[in-house]
């Protein structure tokens, strides 16, 4: 093993684990949304929030040379860790 490749590594599991976090609070806000919990102004803010933590996900993704399915860990029997993607628009 060399320095590049534990980095690389090692950036994979921390992407990893943040696109993790990221799809959960995704998920929340949209349940929060379609429960009207939320003022616009907060929704305005949330969604935000959300399109630039994906724009830095993929910023560093390109940096390392990592794709959306290398964050995908498989868990074996359990399967993939994220669910599938569905194509972004």
């Amino acid at each position: 093993m060399d320095k590049d490749t534990v980095e690389r590594d090692l950036v994979r599991l921390v992407l990893t684990v943040v696109e993790l976090l990221r799809q959960l609070m995704e998920r929340q806000a949209v349940r929060r949304v379609e429960r009207n919990n939320l003022t616009e102004e907060q929704e305005e803010r949330i969604g935000m929030t959300l399109m630039i933590l994906d724009d830095r996900m993929t910023e560093l993704r390109e940096r390392y040379d990592l794709s959306p399915e290398d964050l995908n860990l498989d868990l074996g029997p359990l399967g993939p860790l994220l669910p599938r993607q569905e194509a972004r628009h």
